[in-house]
Parts: structure tokens; C-alpha cells; sequence
């Protein structure tokens, strides 16, 4: 059987492939040449991560697949509920990235609350010629510990970004619509370890009373933060997406920041992905990645595990 990784896998999920005698391939076929490629080589699972939209008409122009599997967690990207009207396994690997996602999390906020994104902006060009005032100007950073911040979608990804927190002395507070509690099980080198149990925030309370506010969220149709939820969110404070693009209004971000009413934000994923409005990409409060939340070895290659696993599992 042929599977087509058309956004990648990782050595390790290809060798498990390969050894249960699964033939793997990587050519990048564009979007609308993947029907045609599909049938013409008799694929039978075809493997994507965010780059490849699997739409109606692509599931329709395929009759041999078997499986749709998404390198990560949502599966926005696909028809998920057609796909499976059709009779097609969807797969994804919900629990391998979340490590990776919830540190980038904090390195975008580390980075943030001392000035780090533009501090590497401007050494380069006047760090030999303007050192101590640009030493004045990012002396006025702040710690993390003691603070608070709010994680909204407490899923997978948002419990790791609580952990973390946690272990910096924040304060964690969590708006999700699942479930009211959630025990957080914090585990330490030497195989100590703590539980923490949290208790879910009304939307409003948690804008109101963090001093970070971090998305965790699948895509949604309308903004979730728009122009109401920032006014609610605190004087100075700061926001992360690493969710999905259009989660955010982006617009009226920019005038949060314009205006001082946020004192930052950082963005991994963006309304007009992939490519993005200049005005982010220019803004000097913002903190910029290139949608990397995943994009670790180690969760690439949990990742490619992952799936394979699930192949297998499914088809032998």
C-alpha cells in the first residue's frame, strides 16, 4: 500500500512505515494536481499537516483513499465529517506537538517582557554606536513569576502551556467550554511530581484579570477576541496566538497596540496565512514566527510515530 506524505513525515514514522511494508512518498503535489496524482498512483493514505487543504472535491476525486491523516491536532484543513460519510479513516495526532506549542508559548513571553524581539532588531544596526541608550531603553522589562495568565482552550496544548506557568510561579487561570475542573500533573526529572487541580473562568473574568492571555483554541468562524474582549482585557497587558489565524482580529489588535491599551502580542499564526498583512509583520510590539508551533525534532518526529501507528493500526 502507498502512502503519500505530501507535507512530510519524519525518518522514524517512514522506517515503521517501511517495515510493515508500506510504500512512503514525499513528492509535493500541488492542491490541484492531487486527484489526478492520487488515482494515477494508487495512494491509499494521504498524510498532510496544515499546508494541504483536503476539500470536498479532492475526497470526491479520490476513490482509493483509505486514510486522511493530519501531522498535529486540528484538522481544520479537512473535511473531516465528509471524508468519513465517504468511508475514509480521518487521523490525527492530537497529544505529540503539545510540548512543543506550549514552549514556544514561552518563548515568544520570555521574549516579550524583556524586549527581546526588538532588542535582536536593533543591536545589529546601533548596538555598536548607540549601546547604552538602547541599554535604557529595554531596562524596563518585568518577570514572569507572580504574574497571571489566562490560557483559553484547555486542551491538550493548554494544560502543557499551564505547566510551564506553574513552574515559573505564575497564576494559571482557564476558560474552556468542556469541562468545569481539569487536575494538571506536573512531573520533574527524578520522577517527582505534583497535581494541581484548576477550576475553569468565565471568558469575561479571565480578560479582565490576567496579565497574559494565551489561545488555544480550534479555528472558528468569527473572531473570538474582537474589539469587545480586548477593551475587557487589562491596561498593558498581552496576547498570544499560537491557535489558528482569524482566531484574533487582527485590526483591532493593532490599535490595542497603537494605543497602548496592550502592551504586546505575539503571532505564530495569521489571518492571511501565508501571507501575512505587513502591517503585523512591521509593528515593533509584536512578536513574529512563521507558524512553528510543531516544528521541533522531537514533536516532528512523535508526530510521524504517531501516524504511522495509526496506519497500521487501522489498514493491517
Amino acid at each position: 500500500m502507498k502512502v503519500l506524505a505530501n507535507d512530510g513525515i519524519s525518518k522514524s514514522g517512514i522506517e515503521l512505515l517501511e517495515k510493515n511494508s508500506f510504500e512512503v512518498e514525499f513528492t509535493k503535489v500541488a492542491q490541484e494536481q492531487l486527484p489526478e496524482y492520487i488515482n494515477k498512483n494508487n495512494v491509499t493514505v494521504l498524510l498532510v499537516r496544515s499546508a494541504t487543504q483536503v476539500r470536498k472535491d479532492i475526497i470526491d476525486g479520490c476513490n482509493g483513499l483509505k486514510i486522511i491523516g493530519r501531522g498535529g491536532v486540528g484538522m481544520d484543513n479537512i473535511d473531516v465529517d465528509y471524508a468519513k460519510s465517504k468511508g475514509i479513516n480521518v487521523i490525527n495526532t492530537p497529544a505529540a506537538s503539545s510540548k512543543s506549542v506550549a514552549e514556544l508559548v514561552f518563548s515568544h513571553l520570555f521574549g516579550c517582557v524583556r524586549f527581546i524581539h526588538n532588542s535582536n532588531r536593533d543591536m545589529p544596526i546601533e548596538g555598536d554606536t548607540h549601546f547604552k541608550d538602547l541599554k535604557k531603553t529595554y531596562a524596563r522589562g518585568s518577570e514572569l513569576s507572580g504574574k497571571t495568565i489566562g490560557i483559553i482552550g484547555f486542551g491538550r496544548i493548554g494544560q502543557e502551556v499551564a505547566k510551564i506557568a506553574i513552574g515559573i510561579g505564575m497564576k494559571v487561570l482557564f476558560s474552556d467550554k468542556l469541562f468545569e475542573e481539569q487536575e494538571i500533573n506536573i512531573q520533574f526529572f527524578d520522577n517527582q511530581k505534583v497535581n494541581f487541580k484548576l477550576t475553569s473562568s468565565k471568558i469575561d473574568f479571565l480578560l479582565k484579570n490576567s496579565d497574559f492571555i494565551t489561545l488555544h483554541v480550534p479555528g472558528t468562524e468569527k473572531y473570538l477576541i474582537d474589539k469587545k474582549e480586548i477593551n475587557l482585557m487589562k491596561n498593558g497587558s498581552g496576547i498570544l496566538n499560537l491557535a489558528r489565524g482569524g482566531v484574533v482580529n487582527e485590526e483591532e489588535l493593532l490599535k490595542a497596540l497603537d494605543s497602548d491599551k496592550l502592551a504586546f502580542a505575539a503571532i505564530d499564526t495569521f489571518e492571511n496565512e501565508p501571507k501575512p498583512k505587513i502591517k503585523i509583520l512591521m509593528n515593533s510590539k509584536i512578536s513574529l514566527s512563521p507558524h512553528i508551533g510543531a516544528a521541533t525534532l522531537e514533536a516532528q518526529d512523535r508526530i510521524g510515530v504517531e501516524l504511522a501507528e495509526k496506519i497500521i493500526e487501522t489498514l493491517k
